[in-house]
């Protein structure tokens, strides 16, 4: 029966030709079953009327009345003010776009009834461009609604009203021709949800008594029976895009093996001045059995900021090196890239290992050289930015890519490097690492194609920051503090952030605030890093406050990942409100980083918002990165915690992440299962909630 649902088409309904059927698939709706899926945004209570006299600020209701004026008014903005009035009172109605026929159809004398929401105004209480209808005394008063009215997601002309219509047309077909009840058994035994045909009657036509609070929250079982469909629908589509890369081969990457030798792993570890942690250590071993398997290894490394992650990456490309392969490393930014670069070449070069390097900033006979090595063979590991896509960058064997700070790159995106495996037959192993904690929820629908490892240790000798909360009215203060600091040996970061998303308005703080401190710190050497230096005055400047060439590094956000100075132990991040919660903590974990005593002041400019306030409190309180990121997905949500890359892949259009996280709890297994047993029903189940972007072989 579900077929035909989704067979029916748009022209079906009355009224409907071509141009509005271009107009609904204008709004993803391509036939009658995805009309009945494009849901109300919200609910309008049009049941009853609402005496003038009992209106309050901010109330929204039916009203009626007479009208008693009507006149145009020239102002600072020109508009139509018309009075109406009922037995307890008066209420204005302002339109500021409006015809001559509008004003003449709303003449004195004529009866009104209008729905919109009361505001303060000029002349007591109005309303801005309410709905309205003119009341006729030749023909019966039209009833009121019902049901709740829903409002509807539209695209630019097209009007609510006629959107409702064409739902309610829609929804006489349900009985005849009822959507097919995808959902497992499984899930239909043990959820007490209503059937999809209830569900889709109650959300488009809810009754005057339903619980308007409920719906408006999005916890009404209707709208939990459908969040969960989509939830199932998405957690498949990242199981078929997993599939998709397991069914493929890779080079299996087996351990050294040479009796009386040791491995160049084995070396690594015994020049390292330190001994691995146990979280590394196991993090090692699960993605060592990855590789060792005849198909792509996909594995996600979480990590809070310092609990080395890049010891764990440098082990993995020693393994594939090892073998005979090559390996690469991609990172969001070229400082990022700079940093991995010199840790690694540190590490590796003594080893004999070849370490490159690529930028897309990189040009002429500098670039062709590093091309010529690598498609030869004789640079073994490669690291650079997204230059790595490049249709020139040629591996001879390459068979491990590792991408920091994932949330920076979409699914695609790092599956665009597949074809530039072995001979272009293997693909290389992944292993995508982010120092940006995911609540474990979250974790499971983003990275739903990926197995998870997390480094839940830091290294012994890690000083967890004490961090402060000051008004920038205590800048004095602040400044003597980094003095104080910086002539007792250690090193501080100044952090400028601006409201404007201009990088250009924000270099032009940071000089500012660098030439401010200059003349106030005149015993210290102040440095300066910002977006707009060149790749190579950025690394150069970075590696003189490495070296303590400066005491004191003024910069933009730009240090937010990627750079290590253990001498610095003192971070004052500027106008702290007007950064994210995940953000705050990476420029917190640039301190911290040796055995001295940290600290993060965060300067604020009051008044401070409840949201920023508590985004300020959450920092003070701790210093765990997965509480910070279960902090930050309260507030923010999904879709700024991962970014637009990230969350392009994992777009809903009626669960929430955030506020349906219990319903995510044992889905995967679910899906897994009915991948498995049901793939028709899978499918379908696919169509109905990502159409064609469930394409995923041609990525």
């Amino acid at each position: 029966m579900s077929a035909l649902l989704h067979n029916l088409p748009l022209t079906k309904l009355k009224g409907v030709g071509q141009a509005l059927e271009e107009k609904l698939q204008r709004l993803g709706i391509q036939d009658m079953q995805g009309l009945l899926f494009h849901l109300p945004l919200r609910y309008e209570d049009h049941t009853q009327i609402s005496p003038l006299g009992s209106l309050r600020v901010s109330s929204t209701a039916v009203v009626e009345g007479e009208v008693v004026a009507n006149q145009v008014i020239v102002g600072r903005r020109r508009s139509l003010l018309v009075r109406i009035r009922d037995a307890t009172g008066l209420l204005s109605l302002r339109f500021f776009h409006f015809s001559a026929t509008m004003k003449k159809q709303l003449e004195v004398g004529c009866w009104l009834r209008c729905y919109g929401e009361a505001r303060p105004g000029a002349t007591g209480l109005e309303m801005y461009h309410p709905e309205f209808k003119v009341l006729s005394q030749e023909l019966a008063t039209p009833a009121l609604e019902q049901g709740l009215t829903p409002v509807y997601p539209i695209t630019e002309g097209f009007q609510q009203q006629r959107l409702r219509q064409l739902v309610q047309q829609a929804l006489g077909y349900l009985a005849s021709h009822p959507p097919e009840e995808l959902l497992p058994l499984e899930i239909q035994q043990t959820q007490v949800f209503p059937r999809l045909v209830d569900a889709l009657h109650y959300l488009h036509q809810p009754p005057a008594n339903a619980d308007l609070a409920l719906l408006e929250s999005g916890l009404h079982p209707a709208q939990r029976r459908l969040a969960l469909e989509e939830l199932l629908a998405q957690q498949l589509g990242m199981l078929i895009l997993r599939q998709q890369s397991r069914s493929q081969a890779a080079c299996p990457l087996l351990p050294y093996q040479v009796a009386n030798d040791i491995s160049l792993e084995e070396k690594f570890l015994a020049s390292l001045p330190f001994k691995p942690t146990k979280a590394q250590e196991r993090v090692t071993a699960e993605i060592f059995y990855d590789l060792q398997l005849p198909h792509p290894m996909l594995r996600l490394v979480q990590g809070d900021v310092g609990s080395g992650k890049t010891l764990v990456a440098a082990m993995a490309c020693l393994r594939a090196i090892t073998a005979g392969y090559q390996a690469a490393l991609m990172a969001p930014t070229e400082l990022l890239a700079d940093q991995h670069f010199q840790n690694l070449s540190n590490w590796l070069e003594p080893l004999s290992v070849k370490v490159g390097w690529l930028t897309g900033r990189m040009k002429g006979k500098a670039r062709e050289a590093v091309l010529a090595k690598l498609a030869s063979g004789e640079t073994h590991l490669l690291i650079g930015t997204h230059a790595l896509f490049q249709d020139e960058v040629v591996f001879q064997r390459l068979a491990l890519v590792v991408i920091d700070e994932q949330h920076r790159f979409g699914v695609h995106q790092r599956l665009a490097l597949r074809n530039k495996g072995v001979q272009g037959q293997f693909l290389p192993h992944q292993l995508v690492m982010t120092a940006t904690p995911i609540p474990r929820t979250l974790a499971m629908s983003a990275y739903a194609d990926l197995d998870i490892s997390v480094i839940d240790e830091l290294p012994p000798g890690r000083q967890p920051v004490t961090t402060l909360v000051l008004p920038d009215t205590r800048r004095a203060e602040v400044v003597a503090r980094v003095r104080h600091a910086c002539l007792e040996g250690r090193q501080a970061y100044w952090v400028c952030t601006l409201i404007e998303e201009s990088e250009a308005l924000e270099c032009q703080a940071a000089e500012v605030t660098a030439e401010e401190l200059r003349v106030a710190l005149p015993e210290l050497n102040v440095g300066l890093v910002h977006g707009r230096l060149k790749a190579a005055e950025k690394a150069a400047v970075m590696e003189a406050f490495k070296q303590g060439e400066y005491q004191l590094l003024v910069a933009t956000t730009v240090i937010e990942v990627g750079v290590d100075v253990p001498n610095a132990s003192l971070m004052i991040i500027d106008n702290a409100e007007r950064l994210g919660l995940a953000q705050l903590h990476q420029l917190r974990g640039r301190v911290g980083r040796g055995s001295t005593a940290s600290f993060c002041v965060l300067v604020y400019h009051p008044p401070l918002s409840a949201h920023g306030r508590e985004r300020l409190q959450v920092m003070r309180e701790t210093n765990d990165g997965f509480v910070v990121a279960q902090k930050d997905l309260e507030i923010r949500g999904p879709g700024e915690m991962l970014g637009t890359r990230q969350t392009g892949e994992i777009e809903l259009r009626i669960a929430d992440l955030k506020r349906d996280t219990d319903l995510l709890i044992g889905l995967k297994p679910v899906a897994q299962r009915l991948l498995e047993d049901l793939p028709d029903q899978a499918q379908r189940l696919l169509v109905r909630w990502r159409g064609n972007q469930v394409c995923f072989a041609q990525v």
